[in-house]
């Protein structure tokens, strides 16, 4: 009997040390797992797709302000404010661009739901046309605003909002086609020129190889910052094996322009273009000066005017061929709109024979424009090869 009363006291005893030993255990258990967010995959491919691009410099500015910092050539069009262009009450939040032939303008107007949607204007007879909405530039874009087109009429750039973009604006660029007469579907930039921030702007000066994008990221509330950067034909990555992963993101994201520079010579080529390009009057100079139509950049410090400054014969028949193949495309031009300012002025019956005539000769613009871009290339190249 004593020994079971001593067992029973010792099991009352020991109880609480065990259940004591129990909760203990439960308090330092282990934490539930944090679950790391994910990043957005297209952003992850769009980072390791990142173009090699010289960022010459950059101007931090106004939102409000940043147009004016966009100087390009005349034979690149004008990029204004809806003030200078529309009417002195329009808001200054996007931008106007007018071609070089002064003839045919794009802009953003606030849709019924005061969201910014792009349209077009031609000039005819001395007369802006009603506004008309860009078709196809919605598919997948909510919200349109900022565009540029190049000189070829066909490639064209804008900001935009919408599934197909990463941040707020993203820039996009897109090509008309005439047999449509829209646009083919959108596609984002990407990187550098995008970013999770705002990017807006994208502009180029084809003659003096000067291109500018504007982006708040990095930036307080009503700042932006604009890159002005040396545009390229072809779109060139980096090399993922040579980059760490943070090098890569400071690539996509700009942490420092400086890393772009690379030896420094072609920045130094493209400051020098610039300086150029603001200094007053310059263009127009140019413009009155020098045909423009004779004009082929060979290098970032190397342009000619002439087949004289050739050394390559090859490449001096090749420049000849392209100086008379801007100059049919500068006539078909001014046909094709006078061929337009006929139309709008015309009754229903002639209409139609001068809808096949815009027709065919839009079409042999096409043709022309794309015949230009490989004389150029082929004349720069042929050149190249001799001089180095």
């Amino acid at each position: 009997m004593k020994l079971r009363t001593v067992a029973t006291l010792t099991l009352i005893l020991l109880l609480p040390l065990s259940m004591s030993a129990q909760k203990k255990k439960k308090r330092v258990g282990k934490k539930p797992a944090v679950e790391i967010p994910k990043e957005d995959p297209r952003i992850t491919n769009m980072r390791e797709m990142t173009q090699q691009i010289i960022i010459v410099d950059s101007i931090v500015t106004d939102k409000n302000q940043f147009l004016p910092h966009l100087r390009v050539s005349h034979e690149s069009g004008k990029v204004m404010s809806p003030r200078q262009f529309l009417n002195k009450s329009q808001d200054d939040s996007t931008s106007v661009f007018v071609n070089e032939m002064g003839n045919k303008a794009y802009f953003s107007l606030p849709d019924d739901s005061l969201r910014q949607q792009l349209y077009t204007i031609d000039k005819l007879g001395g007369e802006w046309s009603r506004p008309m909405a860009l078709q196809g530039i919605s598919d997948g874009i909510n919200e349109a605003a900022y565009p540029f087109m190049l000189t070829d009429g066909i490639t064209f750039y804008f900001a935009g909002k919408g599934e197909e973009s990463i941040g707020g604006y993203d820039i996009f660029f897109t090509r008309y086609d005439s047999h449509t007469s829209r646009f083919l579907k959108p596609e984002n930039l990407g990187m550098p020129f995008n970013s999770e921030a705002n990017d807006y702007m994208y502009a180029i000066d084809e003659y003096n190889r000067i291109g500018y994008f504007v982006s708040d990221r990095h930036q307080p509330e009503g700042k932006v910052c604009i890159y002005i950067f040396v545009p390229s034909d072809s779109r060139k990555t980096y090399d993922l094996s040579a980059y760490t992963e943070q090098q890569m993101r400071g690539f996509a994201d700009i942490s420092r322009i400086a890393d772009t520079w690379g030896d420094g010579k072609e920045r130094q080529a493209a400051l020098a273009r610039l300086k150029n390009l603001r200094a007053a009057g310059k263009d127009t100079q140019t413009a009155k000066t020098t045909d423009t139509d004779q004009l082929l950049v060979i290098s970032d410090a190397l342009t000619y005017s002439s087949a004289k400054d050739f050394r390559s014969r090859e490449a001096a028949a090749l420049y000849e061929q392209l100086v008379n193949a801007r100059k049919q495309l500068s006539t078909i031009n001014k046909e094709l709109d006078s061929a337009r300012d006929d139309f709008a002025k015309a009754n229903a019956s002639d209409r139609e024979g001068l809808k096949k005539e815009i027709l065919l000769a839009e079409k042999e613009v096409l043709q022309l424009a794309e015949r230009v871009k490989t004389l150029e290339k082929q004349a720069r190249n042929t050149e190249i090869k001799v001089i180095n």
